[in-house]
C-alpha cells in the first residue's frame, strides 16, 4: 500500500517502524518542524523525522497544510492512505478526500472516550482500570471519525503516564498493521456521543498535590502527571517534584501532609501514601530513600505549592 505517513512525537515512531517492517511503501513522510530544545537551544528533529531520514524517506516539514501548495504537494504523491499519529495539526478537508483509501489515525484511547491531546494522562488521573488504542477514519471534527479496530488493555495500579505512553505506543502500531491488512473490508462503526470530558492538555496549575486529597487521588495524580509536568509539593520550604509513589496501609489520623519515616504521608480521609521518587529543585530525579538521607522528616509538608 502506498502510504503518505503524518506523525510527530515518540509515541509515532512505532507506528512508522511498523509500517517500514510490513513493506509498506511509505511514500512520504510529514512531520512537525525542528525545534530549540535543551540549555543551548540546539535545533533538534522530530523524533519521527529520525527515523524517516535513517530509513531514506523523503520528509516534509510544512507550517501549514491549509494552503493550496501544501495540497498540490501531497496529491503528487499519490497515497492510496494517508496514516496520522500524533502529528499535532489539524488536517483540512481537502487534505482528507486527497487518499482513496482515505486518512487513518491511531488514537491513544478506547474512543469515544477521551477525544483530545492528553488522552493517556486523563485516563490515569481519573483512575481508569482500562484504556486501548483506536483506529479510525479521519473527519473533520477532532477525535470523531469512524472506529476501525481497537485494542483494550489494563493499566496498573501503580503505571504511570509515561509507561502506559510507551506501551500504547506500540499495541497502536499491531493495531495499524491490522487495521491496514484488513482496510477493504472492515466496516465502520460510527462513535456516538463522548463518554468521557474533552482531554484537554495538560499545564502546570495541575501540579501542586493537596494532601487533603485521599492518598488515591493522590497516586493517581502522581501517576498521571508523569513525566510532565509532574506533582509537586513544598519540603522544607523548597519545590519538591514527585514523580512515583505506592499506596500502603497503615493507621493514621486526622493530619493530612505530615511525614512519617519511610517518606509516608499522610493523606486526607485517613489514608496514606508512600513517595519513591523525587527531584529535588535544581537537581536530578532520585530515590526517595537517597533524598531523605539528607533531610528530615520533621514537620509538615506545606500545602500546596
Amino acid at each position: 500500500m502506498r502510504i503518505v505517513f503524518m506523525g510527530t512525537p515518540d509515541f509515532a515512531v512505532p507506528c512508522l517502524r511498523a509500517l517500514l517492517d510490513a513493506g509498506h511503501e511509505v511514500c512520504g513522510v510529514y512531520t512537525q518542524p525542528d525545534k530549540p530544545k535543551g540549555r543551548g537551544y540546539t535545533l533538534t528533529p522530530p523524533p519521527v523525522k529520525v527515523l524517516a531520514a535513517a530509513a531514506d524517506v523523503p520528509v516534509r516539514q510544512p507550517k501549514t497544510l491549509r494552503t493550496p501548495e501544501a495540497a498540490q504537494e501531497l496529491r503528487r504523491l499519490h497515497p492510496d492512505v494517508i496514516v496520522v499519529v500524533a502529528y499535532g495539526k489539524i488536517l483540512p478537508k481537502e487534505i482528507l478526500e486527497i487518499p482513496k483509501q482515505g486518512c487513518v489515525n491511531v488514537h491513544a484511547s478506547l474512543l469515544p472516550a477521551y477525544r483530545g491531546a492528553a488522552p493517556i494522562q486523563r485516563a490515569v488521573l481519573n483512575g481508569d482500570a482500562e484504556t486501548g488504542v483506536t483506529t479510525m477514519y479521519m473527519a473533520e471534527g477532532l477525535d470523531t471519525g469512524d472506529i476501525l479496530l481497537q485494542k483494550k488493555t489494563p493499566i496498573g495500579e501503580n503505571e504511570t503516564s509515561a509507561q502506559l505512553h510507551d506501551r500504547l505506543s506500540v499495541l497502536g502500531a499491531e493495531l495499524l498493521v491490522e487495521t491496514l491488512a484488513q482496510l477493504e473490508t472492515l466496516v465502520p462503526q460510527a462513535q456516538g456521543e463522548a463518554s468521557t470530558p474533552y482531554a484537554a492538555m495538560l499545564d502546570k496549575s495541575m501540579s501542586p498535590i493537596d494532601w487533603n486529597q485521599t492518598a488515591q487521588e493522590i497516586h493517581n495524580q502522581i501517576r498521571g502527571l508523569n513525566p510532565w509536568p509532574a506533582a509537586s509539593t513544598v519540603f522544607g520550604g523548597k519545590l519538591l517534584k514527585i514523580y512515583d509513589s505506592r499506596l500502603v496501609q497503615t493507621e493514621t489520623g486526622d493530619c493530612p501532609g505530615t511525614v512519617s519515616p519511610g517518606f509516608v504521608v499522610c493523606c486526607g480521609g485517613k489514608t496514606a501514601l508512600q513517595v519513591t521518587q523525587v527531584q529535588p529543585a535544581g537537581k536530578k530525579k532520585m530515590a526517595a530513600s537517597d533524598f531523605l538521607r539528607g533531610h528530615s522528616l520533621s514537620g509538615k509538608i506545606i500545602l500546596p505549592f
